[in-house]
C-alpha cells in the first residue's frame, strides 16, 4: 500500500519530521548531476532512499543549479517517461520537481501527488488551476530572480520579512485559483537567490513562517552555503552541515527535509527524537 499525503499530513501536525528523498534525472545537477540519469539506476535509487526513510520522493528531470540551463517540458517528459511508471507501487508520496504544468501534469497522471515548483506557480500561468482540479499539493518556494541569474548579487531590505510576504501573496494566489491551503507546503528557497547571510538569518528565523499557517519544508542538502561555513569544497561531504541545518530547522518549525542522504539524516532525526523523547519521560 502507497503512502498518501493524508499520512504525511498527520505526522507534520504530530511534529514528527518528514524525509524528501532527491530523485534526479539529469545530467547537470549540482552534487548528484549524472549519477541516476539512467533510468534503471534512478528506480534502484529511489526505491533504496523509500527503505532507508523517505517518506516522499522528489523527481526533477530539469536542473535548478545557479547557472543552469533550461529544459523544455517535452524533453522533461521523454526523460521522466521510463521512470516514473516504475515508482507506483513505492510506500512513499511522489513529488515533482517542475514549473512546467505540462510536465506537471503527465507526473500527475502516473502517480504524482505533489507539485514542487521552485517558482510558486509564476512560471506556468495553469499551475494552480491543475493543482486545484487534481488535488495535487504543491510546495510554494521563493527565488529572486530565475536559476541562470539568481545569484547574481541579491539583495533584500530584510530577506525573512520578503520572503515571508512573497510566500502570503502566492499562497493568496494559489487559495484564490482553488487549491486546498491544506495541502500548500512553503519553501524559503535557501540557495535560490541569497547570500551566505541571507540563507542563515532565514534558516535562524524559520519559524516565522509558521504564522502562514502552512507545512514547512527546507532544502539545504550539500548547498554552497554550508561549504563556505565548513570549507568543504566537495558538495559530498556536507553531510554534517546538512544534518545539522535540518535538526536545527526542525526545532524551529520545518517539517519537511528535502536531502540527499536519506538514511543519515532519518538516523539523525531518529537519535534527535529519542532524546527528546527521554527528557519529557524521565
Amino acid at each position: 500500500m502507497t503512502r498518501t499525503f493524508g499520512q504525511l499530513t498527520r505526522h507534520l501536525a504530530e511534529r514528527r519530521p518528514v524525509v524528501m528523498g532527491i530523485l534526479n534525472v539529469t545530467p547537470d545537477s549540482f552534487s548528484d548531476g549524472g549519477r541516476f540519469f539512467e533510468p534503471s539506476h534512478a528506480v534502484e535509487h529511489a526505491r533504496r532512499m523509500v527503505a532507508e526513510g523517505a517518506a516522499i520522493i522528489d523527481i526533477g528531470a530539469e536542473s535548478t543549479r545557479p547557472g543552469a540551463a533550461r529544459m523544455t517540458p517535452a524533453e522533461q517528459i521523454r526523460r521522466l517517461e521510463p521512470v516514473l511508471p516504475a515508482l507506483g507501487d513505492l510506500d512513499a508520496v511522489i513529488s515533482i520537481d517542475t514549473t512546467s504544468e505540462e510536465v506537471a501534469a503527465f507526473a500527475i497522471s502516473h502517480g504524482a501527488d505533489i507539485i514542487n515548483d521552485v517558482s510558486a506557480g509564476r512560471e506556468s500561468p495553469g499551475m494552480f488551476a491543475l493543482a486545484a482540479k487534481t488535488g495535487a499539493a504543491m510546495v510554494l518556494m521563493h527565488m529572486l530572480g530565475e536559476p541562470a541569474t539568481m545569484q547574481k548579487s541579491p539583495v533584500y531590505e530584510d530577506v525573512v520579512r520578503e520572503v515571508r510576504q512573497f510566500l502570503a501573496l502566492r499562497i493568496d494566489s494559489a487559495v484564490a485559483a482553488g487549491v486546498d491551503r491544506g495541502r500548500i507546503i512553503v519553501d524559503p528557497g535557501i540557495g535560490f537567490g541569497k547570500t551566505l547571510t541571507h540563507n542563515v538569518q532565514l534558516l535562524a528565523n524559520i519559524g516565522e513562517l509558521s504564522s502562514l499557517g502552512c507545512a514547512i519544508m527546507i532544502g539545504v542538502s550539500r548547498k554552497a552555503f554550508i561549504g563556505r561555513l565548513t570549507g568543504c569544497d566537495e558538495a559530498g561531504n556536507r553531510l554534517g552541515g546538512t544534518i545539522a541545518a535540518c535538526l536545527d530547522s526542525f526545532k524551529r518549525g520545518a517539517g519537511i527535509f528535502r536531502v540527499h542522504d536519506v538514511a543519515q539524516t532519518a538516523g539523525a532525526f531518529a537519535v534527535d527524537l529519542a532524546i527528546a523523547a527521554q527528557g519529557r519521560n524521565p
